[in-house]
């Protein structure tokens, strides 16, 4: 693939100016142009699609366009935002994107001998389309979905394609998103205004931000779509991009508190006996917890998998086993995927009523699963049918089995698989593989999390496959990671980076999932880096529970379980920002921190939420080297000042990992309970932890409490009546309003 030699789209003539876009005429065929708003510009090629995915959910507010033309110059205006489209004559189509008057995106300066773009800003390809545009000299550039390395991608080829991608271990991932966001600009006549680029495709889409067998100095991309549908967003931080492009695509809702506390899990517990003396080790060792998983064949015939029914043969009375679990005050989650054995007893039924994705020739196309990777891990699996999620009567059906599982009892479902369609498949509008693999994921997990939320009216799964738009069906986890450090490393990264493509949750397999067990160093320090994620689930092949670990590291995790339940109240505040502005709970330096450079490359360490920097250990022994941002920060456990804008290297030992609150940070804590149903609504006390000031020890009663700072004082609002104590500080308060002063 060399773009060098593709044929760059020209020709531009206006044809039509209608209220909401101007349509071109090309060498491609009609161009259309407008505006999402007045610093959202959308550029279309091949007009409308036959079928539309659920990607886009939000309504464009652009005010009325104007127009105008200089030579071969066309000006497309909404507000603050302008479009310059240019092609003379036989010259290569491009534009240039402005902001009150400032270029935000460009064309690429990088020219040939003969010709004024190495590679074309537009071309149109028997495979789809390509297009360019400018990326800096030295310019960073983030987002493209979970992949597990680096966070700025520029100089690397990427694949947008849903893959079992076996580990954390290569550029292959679970999740994709063609979303990526620069913070640097187009050039430096640009500023500081940063560029994202959303393309609207669920096709497979390759990436190359200043890939150098294309061009160092362009971000450009294959669309292997009939429809080359983008979206340019002008931003001036990397919230900002990732809330417009999330006003776009959607957000994530609020998640039930339980589902914040501890998962636990294990592939698998072999039968009921098994399952039962797990879970109710759980309570006797004292291990906070909420939900308990049975996985793929944990609950189910493996031969037969998956049409939502027992193992009869290990669960002939599974009511039973969800009332132990009621007993026990634990959630119930249980394992899908969306595939059905050709020895289930109604795969032919599903075949005639054309449920499966299908060959060329018209057929059910017959999946047959690889299990040459996994060895002997994996029970041998029957070639299966693939759901497919464009045919209304399978997914209500797939809908209502969930419904039913819920009412007897399953909290939630553990959302497995979803990248299996093949290329050579096709769907029920006739689109190949190509056009509907990633689409399908989306689809698949929309109908589970859909289920949920009409049954409990809060939406939840724990899924693994997605694309853009996923961020809406709360939540994500990063797959099967290797049992070592490097997957350690990998899966921070990937949730790192999937927070960088406009979704704001995410977990990893505290432990890692294969090649194991850990030994007691790596799995301290995953379940370390574990409880100051997202979410938090403990799972792996074999056992992954804290009692078979050494009577240290069952100390060592007892506390860091507990600070998890601690910070509930803080990570509820966490998730209600998500739901209003895109922002991931975790969040990368050049996310938390974009006007220092200097923070970007430390790509390890991440905020918890707006105040808890977190330094996760990826390497034995303990040593880390972390950067503070500017400012006084606050050790978490101890209170001791440090000085900011200085880069620590420290050994930390096992039972702790470097954690700090920037200076008049704010965490609101809970009690440390056992689960989450040990916390009364209305009831609960709660800690208000202000770092900065010292001697402050706030507890109230639990309310939403707005919270606001500057270097001398703390407002704390809060409903009237509301009790409050405070020592060590100066305050006045009067109703609704606490406020605290800073003795320096």
């Amino acid at each position: 693939m060399n773009p060098q030699n593709w044929e760059a789209i020209t020709g531009l003539k206006l044809t039509a100016v209608l209220a909401d876009k101007l349509v071109f005429a090309t060498s491609a065929g009609p161009l259309e142009v407008s505006f999402w708003d007045e610093d959202i510009v959308r550029i279309r090629f091949g007009g409308e699609r036959g079928y539309h995915y659920p990607i886009i959910v939000g309504e464009p507010s652009a005010t009325e366009l104007s127009y105008g033309c200089k030579g071969s110059v066309h000006v497309v205006s909404c507000g603050s935002g302008e479009i310059r489209l240019e092609s003379a004559e036989a010259d290569p189509l491009c534009f240039t994107f402005c902001q009150n008057g400032r270029p935000v995106v460009m064309p690429s300066e990088d020219g040939h001998f003969v010709r004024r773009f190495r590679i074309p800003p537009f071309a149109r390809l028997e495979s789809g389309w390509f297009f360019s545009v400018g990326l800096a000299p030295g310019a960073s550039i983030y987002g493209f979905g979970e992949k597990y390395a680096n966070l700025n991608k520029r100089g690397q080829q990427l694949v947008n394609w849903a893959e079992d991608a076996l580990g954390v271990n290569s550029e292959l991932c679970y999740k994709n998103v063609p979303f990526c966001w620069t913070p640097d600009g187009t050039s430096s006549a640009a500023g500081k205004s940063g560029y994202g680029v959303f393309i609207n495709t669920t096709a497979r889409v390759t990436q190359a931000p200043g890939y150098p067998h294309f061009s160092n100095w362009s971000y450009g991309a294959l669309v292997e779509d009939d429809v080359l549908d983008l979206f340019f967003i002008a931003g001036d931080t990397p919230a900002a991009m990732i809330k417009r492009y999330t006003d776009i695509t959607g957000r994530a809702r609020e998640v039930p508190r339980w589902s914040l506390g501890v998962w636990m899990s294990r592939a698998y517990y072999k039968n009921f006996e098994e399952a039962e003396e797990i879970a109710r080790a759980i309570r006797a060792t004292r291990i906070p917890c909420d939900v308990f998983t049975l996985d793929g064949r944990a609950w189910l015939d493996t031969d037969q998998r998956f049409y939502f029914q027992w193992d009869p043969a290990r669960y002939p009375e599974p009511e039973k086993f969800v009332a132990i679990m009621g007993e026990l005050s634990l959630k119930l989650c249980v394992w899908e995927y969306p595939l059905c054995s050709v020895n289930n007893p109604l795969f032919d039924e599903f075949d005639a009523r054309g449920w499966f994705v299908k060959d060329a020739a018209g057929a059910t196309y017959r999946y047959e699963f690889d299990l040459s990777p996994f060895g002997t891990v994996l029970t041998p699996l029957p070639d299966s049918g693939l759901f497919d999620f464009t045919v209304p009567e399978a997914a209500h059906w797939w809908y209502e089995q969930h419904l039913r599982l819920h009412n007897m009892g399953v909290d939630v479902f553990k959302v497995d698989f979803g990248e299996q369609i093949p290329e050579a498949a096709f769907n029920s509008h006739g689109e190949s593989g190509v056009i509907c693999h990633n689409g399908m994921a989306l689809l698949y997990n929309m109908t589970c999390f859909q289920a949920s939320e009409d049954y409990f009216g809060q939406g939840l799964v724990w899924s693994r496959s997605g694309w853009a738009g996923s961020q809406r069906f709360a939540t994500q986890w990063g797959g099967d990671p290797q049992v070592s450090w490097s997957g350690l490393a990998g899966s921070i990264m990937g949730g790192l980076n999937w927070g960088h493509s406009g979704a704001p949750f995410y977990a990893h397999d505290i432990g890692g999932f294969y090649g194991g067990p850990p030994d007691d160093e790596l799995y301290v320090r995953w379940l370390q880096a574990g409880v100051c994620s997202a979410f938090c689930r403990i799972h792996g092949i074999g056992p992954r529970e804290p009692w078979y670990f050494s009577e240290r590291t069952l100390t060592i995790a007892r506390t860091w379980l507990a600070l998890r339940y601690r910070l509930i109240p803080y990570l509820q505040r966490q998730i209600k920002e998500a739901t209003v502005s895109g922002m991931p709970v975790m969040r990368s330096m050049v996310l938390a921190f974009p006007e220092d450079k200097h923070l970007w490359s430390f790509e390890l360490q991440y905020m918890l939420g707006d105040h808890l920097l977190i330094v996760p250990v990826t390497q034995p022994g303990g040593w880390v080297s972390f950067r503070l941002p500017p400012g006084v920060w606050y050790d978490y456990f101890t209170g001791s000042a440090q000085a900011g804008d200085q880069t620590i290297t420290m050994q930390a030992p096992l039972e702790t990992i470097p954690i700090f609150v920037r200076e008049g940070g704010v965490v609101v804590e809970g009690p440390a309970v056992q689960h989450t149903g040990e916390i009364a609504d209305g009831g609960r006390l709660e800690t208000i932890r202000v770092f900065g000031f010292p001697g402050i020890h706030c507890l109230m009663h639990e309310r939403d409490v707005a919270v606001s700072h500057t270097p001398e004082r703390v407002d704390l609002s809060f409903e009237p009546g509301i009790r409050c104590e405070v020592h060590g500080a100066r305050f006045t308060s009067e109703e609704g309003l606490l406020r605290i002063f800073s003795d320096r």
